[in-house]
């Protein structure tokens, strides 16, 4: 059974909008930081977002800063990737990402504990 379950990718055009969604079933996780990560075809995976579950501080990869916002919801136990002006070099395969604890390399694959299964996003140009 899935615990992170990652939702809204699809095909879209370059310079539109989608939102992700990340919602995690497993409640009684000490949930401290959630990420999300990206993998294109070919590459490795790539940090794009993170945001401290207490407090929602938040941090961004510059190749997304100031198009995507990290969001989250403590009621519904979800986490959100909104990416606006979407360009053809954002196709991958995106992931949400959990941790217990926070760490200062946030944006560091191994440093997440638990993997959604993710969700392919293609933006034509």
């Amino acid at each position: 059974q899935e615990e992170l379950v990652e939702s809204g990718g699809g095909l879209v055009q370059a310079g539109g909008s989608v939102r992700l969604s990340c919602a995690d079933s497993r409640h009684t996780f000490r949930r401290v930081t959630m990420g999300w990560f990206r993998q294109a075809t070919g590459k490795a995976r790539e940090f794009v977002a993170v945001i401290r579950w207490f407090g929602g501080r938040s941090n961004y990869a510059d190749s997304v800063k100031g198009r995507f916002t990290i969001s989250k919801d403590n009621a519904k136990d979800t986490v959100y990737l909104q990416m606006n002006s979407l360009k053809p070099e954002d196709t991958a395969i995106y992931y949400c990402a959990a941790a217990s604890y926070s760490s200062s390399a946030y944006d560091r694959p191994d440093q997440y504990e638990r993997w959604g299964q993710g969700t392919q996003l293609t933006v034509s140009s």
